[in-house]
């Protein structure tokens, strides 16, 4: 993977997550000083369509991930596999985000967003199936996340099967709200739910 910043983040993992014949997969917070040049080069590229920043400057890539880093709801991470940050990684409280208006939320439903950052050279075979299962572990490590949910924009047929070949259970087609704060934009989405259930045991998603 590319990579684009300079700045060296003084973070530390908060979960670490051997996947094996995969490797050793690391969670961070993200740093917006640290990680937003990074962040940038990944959301502005046309692959990343989807994630809706294809316009926005570096500065406003930071602004938006200390707003994130404001907030005890919505959480943004990096994910690193041995060492190298291959992927940006969010979650936020169901209860608290504009999908509440969508669907009927449930006590434990954990939404989720996944950007991969644009791999160098050919394509690794089961390289985003690894990441998944690691942030997967990850969000249900402490016991308080019972469902994950996940809101792909309802044209990202790429996103919407890899979900389906992760276990997800697909929901109905949604419009998510417009938001319009003085600290956040977020423009109306035609968005497709998903829904997987905590596993029984942890090592259902090793």
């Amino acid at each position: 993977m590319s990579s684009a910043s300079a700045a060296t983040s003084a973070r530390q993992p908060v979960y670490t997550h051997l996947v094996e014949g995969f490797g050793t997969v690391t969670i961070t917070p993200v740093d917006p000083a640290a990680d937003s040049a990074l962040i940038h080069s990944w959301v502005t590229q046309e692959r990343a369509r989807f994630w809706g920043m294809g316009e926005a400057s570096r500065e406003l890539v930071q602004e938006i991930y200390e707003d994130v880093d404001r907030r005890t709801t919505h959480h943004a991470f990096m994910i690193a596999r041995e060492g190298e940050q291959v992927a940006l990684f969010q979650t936020y409280d169901c209860a608290e985000d504009r999908v509440s208006e969508c669907y009927e939320v449930q006590p434990g439903d954990v939404g989720v967003h996944l950007l991969i950052g644009p791999g160098t050279g050919a394509a690794q075979h089961g390289f985003t199936a690894g990441l998944i299962s690691a942030f997967l572990a990850y969000v249900f490590s402490d016991g308080g996340a019972r469902r994950v949910v996940a809101e792909p924009d309802a044209r990202n047929a790429k996103a919407v099967g890899l979900l389906e070949r992760s276990g997800f259970v697909l929901g109905p087609e949604v419009e998510l709200p417009e938001i319009d704060l003085p600290e956040v934009y977020l423009p109306a989405k035609r968005a497709r739910l998903a829904f997987l259930g905590a596993p029984a045991s942890s090592q259902e998603i090793c």
